[in-house]
């Protein structure tokens, strides 16, 4: 009676130790296959290799929490057009490979906007207003550099006004260099076209081809110039109280969309189109600076070893980089399909 009481007891015991094991073994594996899924769904951000490649090698870059949530907006936007473009040559409707050529310009683009090129006086562009420093910071152009000390010294504006200027030099400034960065890559490209296409082909296609390579440049440059006469006017005349919108961009699209051939009713539309376009971006600067915030915060919670503490603040800090990758993706998406409108009315004020 005792031996198979204890043989019993043994069995028991061995399976419960194999019980723990198993579900120690179990844990170890789900917990694995999580790790996996995790690391698989960051390197499986995009939908395009070479776009996971740069925001890859964002992540081992010192950007800032505010900038790599802008790129990954920006690398979401060209996903959507690289895929559109799959489509488009799959039904053979980019023969001459010019739509290819602007998503390689637009890359680029990206690129040497956060520093990514190669290059090293490469500078980052701030597209946003946090942590502006109107002391330290310059404008690279002397005559932008000679608006802004007369309108910081002229007494016209107000502490609040001086920032939303300050906030459009800022954002001239950043067309400009985008400007600039667009003409080098066409000039790149034209060089590879000619050494690529013969002769035969370049008479039958090269006019075309130019027309629309050069186009988003006009575009650029007559933005560039309406806003140049914009902030000159601005700076000596102090802000009109009548103005409906104050986001740079925002101006930008109504100075040229009154410049293109819409009706009275279409122009209407489309300054009920921009309010809603201005609030979406206000939403996205509040985002902006809350993950700014968090990240701050969570740098400091992380020295505290108050693991709690900081679980709470990583949730947060995740929960708002998302909702900020969300709202910048929303931003440029509209923003380009407003562009987009604007350069059609331009167009059509041309023939």
């Amino acid at each position: 009676m005792a031996a198979p009481r204890a043989l019993a007891a043994l069995g028991a015991a061995l399976l419960l130790a194999a019980g723990v094991q198993a579900s120690k073994y179990s844990r170890e594996a789900n917990e694995g296959l999580a790790a996996a899924g995790a690391k698989g769904r960051e390197a499986g951000e995009f939908r395009v290799v070479r776009l996971n490649q740069v925001w890859e090698k964002a992540q081992r870059l010192h950007l800032s929490a505010v900038k790599l949530a802008e790129l990954h907006s920006d690398l979401k936007i060209q996903e959507k057009d690289e895929l559109s473009w799959k489509k488009l040559k799959a039904e053979g409707l980019d023969e001459d490979g010019e739509k290819e050529a602007k998503l390689r310009r637009n890359l680029n683009v990206i690129m040497t906007k956060y520093g990514m090129n190669g290059k090293k006086d490469s500078q980052l562009i701030d597209t946003n207003y946090i942590k502006d420093d109107t002391e330290s910071d310059t404008l690279d152009d002397p005559r932008l550099e000679k608006l802004w000390s007369k309108a910081k010294t002229s007494g016209r504006f107000s502490d609040e006004e001086l920032d939303k200027l300050w906030r459009e030099f800022k954002h001239h400034k950043e067309k400009i260099r985008e400007y600039n960065i667009l003409l080098e890559t066409v000039s790149r490209t034209e060089d590879i076209h000619k050494n690529v296409i013969n002769p035969s082909e370049e008479n039958l296609v090269k006019e075309e081809i130019l027309h629309n390579k050069h186009r988003e440049l006009k575009d650029k440059l007559r933005s560039i110039n309406q806003g140049f006469e914009r902030l000159r006017k601005v700076s000596h005349q102090g802000y009109d109280t009548t103005s409906e919108f104050e986001e740079p961009r925002v101006i930008d699209l109504w100075d040229m969309a009154k410049s293109a051939n819409f009706t009275e009713k279409e122009l209407e539309s489309f300054r009920e189109e921009l309010k809603h376009f201005e609030a979406k971006i206000e939403k996205h600067h509040h985002y902006q600076k809350q993950l700014e915030i968090s990240h701050q915060k969570l740098k400091h919670v992380e020295g505290t070893g108050d693991k709690d503490h900081l679980n709470r603040n990583k949730e947060k800090y995740a929960m708002l980089e998302e909702k900020t990758k969300e709202l910048g993706y929303k931003v440029k998406k509209h923003l380009q399909d407003l562009s987009s409108r604007i350069s059609q009315g331009l167009q059509h004020n041309e023939l």
